[in-house]
Parts: C-alpha cells; sequence; structure tokens
C-alpha cells in the first residue's frame, strides 16, 4: 500500500522557522513529482510548492505568496522530501500536506494531486 508520512510540524512563534519532512512508504520518489499544500480551518487548499524528483534536475517551483521563505527539496538518497520554512508569520498556520504530483506548476494545483499524507499541523504563536 502507498502513502505519505508528513512530519516536523509544531508551535513556533512570528519569525521563527520549522522543516517539515516528507517520507514514501511503499515507492521511490523517483518515480514522480511531489509537492507541498496546505490547509487552514475554513480556507481552501493551497499548493506551496513542488519539486520533479522523478527528473533529479532538482527544478523547483513556488507559490508566489512563498516569496522566498520556503525551500523546497529533495534527498533521492533516503528517499525523503523537505519544506524549509524560515520567517514563518501569523497567516501560515495550517494543515500541511505532501502529495505527489501528475504535474508540477507554479503554485503546484490541487488538481493534479494523485496522492497525499494526513498532514502536519504548523501553529504560529508568541
Amino acid at each position: 500500500q502507498v502513502q505519505l508520512v508528513e512530519s516536523g510540524g509544531g508551535l513556533v512563534q512570528p519569525g521563527g522557522s520549522l522543516r517539515l519532512s516528507c517520507a514514501p512508504i511503499g515507492f521511490n520518489w523517483d518515480r514522480y513529482a511531489v509537492g507541498w499544500f496546505r490547509q487552514g480551518p475554513g480556507k481552501a487548499r493551497e499548493g506551496i510548492a513542488g519539486i520533479h524528483t522523478n527528473r533529479g534536475d532538482g527544478i523547483t517551483y513556488y507559490a508566489d505568496y512563498v516569496n522566498g521563505r520556503f525551500t523546497l527539496s529533495s534527498d533521492t538518497t533516503r528517499n525523503f522530501v523537505s519544506l524549509q520554512m524560515t520567517r514563518l508569520q501569523f497567516e501560515d498556520p495550517s494543515t500541511y500536506h505532501c502529495a505527489t504530483l501528475r504535474r508540477c506548476a507554479a503554485p503546484p494545483s490541487d488538481l493534479d494531486m494523485d496522492q497525499w499524507g494526513r498532514g502536519t499541523l504548523v501553529v504560529v504563536s508568541p
């Protein structure tokens, strides 16, 4: 059975940083494109960033609102994808999900989501 497992969420102060990770269970990243999404309470899901782990070229795609604060990377040797988030703000709290994608775009579209995990919660509070 194919699964995605996110980790790394938690409570952080405004301006702080978190590193989220996503690990696949039952498959390797080198066959997929991967993206991160987030969804806050009562809000629509937002695409954050995507990467072509299946191509190995390391090209990444970001939503404009990321504005250089988040960095997506993949480690195909250890088979996980990370989202380094810095300068977290009050509008960033959400449940963050990783997903395999049928294609990458900037920002990644939830219409291209194929499989996704249960998510990890990020809370920003003084």
